[in-house]
């Protein structure tokens, strides 16, 4: 039985082991990674489906929507099943406000419905500072709920896991024929890639159930409807590697939602968190043969989403496995 190995266990690592094990049913698949769940930066998304050509710098169009589609295809599927409330899928209309308008984005002919709204229209919504607005019909995908989903069909499906930090690919030599690597940031240190790069963010979960749409800004003034929550950002801080909280950037994502959005004020804070989306233009998703003094090993790499993890994990993860299939394929005609 071949055997592969996925190192990362965020949104794209479970993704790209599910779709392993959906393409290559005979293949034993394990996960390696040091943070789980809670501990990931994909649990703190926001996870709004809007695919940006601005998140996918330097990957053709062409290619990014070929992933969004994907992803599309899978999370509409979702949300529109009786598995919605498992996964943590749903369908969510919200607004888009921009100073400039927005000419042909990715995601006008892939989400339910995309319509420019009229000076009216904002007019009576209050808004007064974006004259270019667009209602937008799409799916939320609750993080909380879809992390576990993926982790507990991984191993329904017969997948090991494994909690260790992979410090060298090398310690994988002769374990598995095809190691994936889904370590995002985590890949600046396992290959030098200085490429990789974090951009913090900040969100703060706020209880306002009176709130039932989303909003999205193209200043990074944003919120989203989780759960019984409301989750107010953001913001990109590029470079910036630091976890802590900062009272500065939190009284600042407060002040631009409540002069978005003035029924957010009085809004109780239940908590925040601080992530680094780990950003890589263009994102890397191909395959490699490493040679190491013991041998060849095939690598397979699929990280750098930044901002776009959840948007394009499932696509890009399809795309890895045909990959890891190749690679596969390539080592037994290689034996024969």
């Amino acid at each position: 039985m071949s055997r592969v190995c996925v190192i990362g266990a965020g949104v794209v690592g479970l993704s790209t082991a599910i779709n392993i094990q959906k393409l290559l049913p005979g293949v034993s698949v394990q996960i390696v990674a040091d943070r789980f769940e809670e501990e990931t930066t994909s649990i703190g998304a926001g996870g709004l489906f809007r695919p940006n050509t601005g998140h996918t710098r330097a990957t053709p169009e062409h290619v990014a929507r070929r992933w969004a589609i994907e992803t599309w295809k899978f999370y509409s599927a979702m949300a529109t099943s009786d598995m919605a409330c498992e996964t943590g899928h749903s369908v969510s209309s919200g607004y888009i406000f921009s100073r400039e308008p927005i000419v042909n984005p990715i995601y006008e002919s892939i989400v339910f419905s995309c319509k420019q709204m009229s000076p009216s229209e904002l007019t009576s919504l209050g808004i007064t500072q974006y004259p270019y607005g667009y209602q937008v019909t799409t799916v939320l995908t609750e993080m909380r709920k879809y992390m576990p989903w993926l982790m507990d069909k991984f191993k329904e499906n017969g997948g090991k896991v494994e909690k260790r930090k992979i410090k060298d690919l090398s310690e994988l030599f002769g374990q598995f024929d095809v190691v994936v690597n889904c370590t995002g940031l985590g890949s600046r240190e396992l290959l030098g890639d200085m490429e990789m790069h974090p951009v913090r963010g900040h969100l703060i979960r706020v209880k306002a159930p009176w709130i039932k749409q989303w909003v999205y800004t193209d200043d990074d003034t944003y919120f989203i409807t989780s759960g019984e929550y409301l989750v107010l950002g953001g913001m990109k801080q590029v470079n910036n590697f630091s976890l802590q909280f900062d009272q500065k950037d939190r009284a600042g994502i407060l002040d631009r939602c409540y002069k978005l959005w003035p029924s957010i004020q009085g809004a109780k804070i239940v908590d925040e968190w601080v992530g680094l989306r780990p950003t890589r233009y263009p994102l890397r998703l191909e395959q490699e043969t490493l040679s190491l003094p013991q041998g060849e090993m095939k690598i397979v790499h699929n990280y750098g989403h930044g901002a776009s993890g959840v948007t394009l994990s499932w696509g890009t993860a399809v795309e890895a496995a045909q990959l890891v299939k190749d690679s596969l394929v390539g080592l037994l005609n290689a034996k024969m």
